[in-house]
């Protein structure tokens, strides 16, 4: 008889693990928004979708094609921004990743740490153009909160790569 808390080493992770853990680390990340930070301006990347991509770019056999809608939507409700933006903007990211990704024969971190930085960039360019006019005066900060999204990547790629239920190999 085997005891109930015995080492298990090079057994495989139960399947319910990594069910859960991609989205809820993704749902995690989009609820950083609600930490109350006092800013005159946002400066916060938008993590839960460096989640995402993260998670795309480490395995893409995680999420199905579809996830980033619901992701997207939990985003909005929790997030502030127009409903719908984030379904639609993850979405575009996330297929668009999936074309260069088919399309790419070999990717380094450097490909990953370019794919991750033009789909943060071009979410933020279009949240921003979603949701304010042509005439507020927010491209400075959106660049900089594009490059503090730049510069946490590697960050969120490390965290992902630790949370991978997959063994290293």
């Amino acid at each position: 008889m085997t005891p109930v808390n015995a080492s298990r080493i090079g057994a495989p992770e139960p399947p319910g693990r990594e069910v859960w853990l991609a989205p809820v680390t993704v749902m995690l990340g989009s609820l950083i928004t609600l930490i109350p930070i006092v800013a005159t301006v946002p400066f916060l990347p938008p993590f839960g979708l460096m989640l995402l991509i993260a998670w795309r770019m480490r395995r893409p056999d995680v999420f199905r094609t579809w996830a980033a809608v619901p992701l997207g939507l939990f985003d909005d409700l929790v997030s502030g921004q127009p409903l719908g933006s984030a379904m639609l903007l993850w979405t575009i990211a996330y297929l668009a990743i999936d074309i260069i990704d088919a399309r790419l024969v070999w990717r380094s971190f450097w490909h990953d740490f370019a794919i991750a930085a033009g789909g943060v960039a071009f979410v933020l360019v279009a949240g921003r153009l979603v949701a304010t006019g042509f005439t507020a005066h927010v491209d400075t900060v959106l660049l900089v909160q594009i490059l503090i999204a730049m510069a946490f990547y590697p960050l969120i790629a490390l965290l992902v790569a630790r949370w991978d239920p997959r063994v290293a190999e």
